[in-house]
């Protein structure tokens, strides 16, 4: 019987070593792949909030880590877009804190003079057929921040109508696309104040994320 017992063990062990030698071998060979669609799925994504012709550096490279309140809590990455070595617009990793049914995590799209270029929900927690709106594959309503421009904090025409502002909400939900417009609207102050400070941010690599 002991001789079973340690033969079924020896079974068991080499199976174990086997299949993980296998998934390791797989890992490394779809890693790059996996790595390389994952890079053009976020350059797809920055493209959708900062038109690639306003801009002809790596923005993916130009990487920088940010905290502010006007993001949410947390560190935020932000890309930088330049046209010939000059600054001009910034996509930021910004959190809507106040949905319906949670944080609403986002990416916007600004330039440095109250414009904002774009913008896209990555992650949200709403409710289907009501708050999902904010999703550019069940609705084109994100697509309307896109060349609007902010005159300021106090810009009452930067809010959803039921607030006297000029953003649509939706039937039945006005939570979330006030979150959603309200964090795009501090996101877009905060891209305001960047270039005073473009020289102190430390870049994504050299935070501790």
């Amino acid at each position: 019987m002991l001789d079973a017992i340690r033969k079924n063990g020896v079974t068991l062990a080499l199976f174990a070593a086997v299949t993980t030698g296998l998934t390791a071998v797989i890992n490394s060979v779809t890693k790059p792949t996996i790595d390389h669609q994952t890079t053009l799925q976020q350059k797809s994504l920055l493209d959708q909030v900062v038109p690639p012709e306003l801009y002809n550096n790596p923005i993916q490279q130009e990487c920088y880590s940010v905290t502010n309140p006007a993001l949410g809590s947390g560190v935020h990455r932000l890309y930088l877009a330049r046209k010939d070595d000059r600054p001009v617009a910034a996509a930021v990793e910004t959190t809507a804190p106040d949905g319906y049914s949670g944080a609403i995590q986002m990416l916007v799209g600004a330039d440095f003079n109250g414009k904002v270029l774009g913008v896209r929900v990555v992650e949200h927690h709403e409710t289907p057929g009501l708050g999902d709106k904010i999703e550019l594959r069940i609705s084109n309503w994100i697509e309307s921040f896109s060349g609007v421009r902010l005159s300021g904090k106090d810009d009452k025409h930067f809010a959803v109508k039921k607030d006297g502002g000029d953003f649509d909400q939706f039937t039945g939900a006005t939570i979330t696309p006030r979150a959603v417009v309200n964090a795009t609207k501090r996101t877009t102050l905060f891209v305001e104040t960047l270039p005073g400070q473009l020289a102190s941010l430390p870049t994504c690599g050299d935070s501790n994320e």
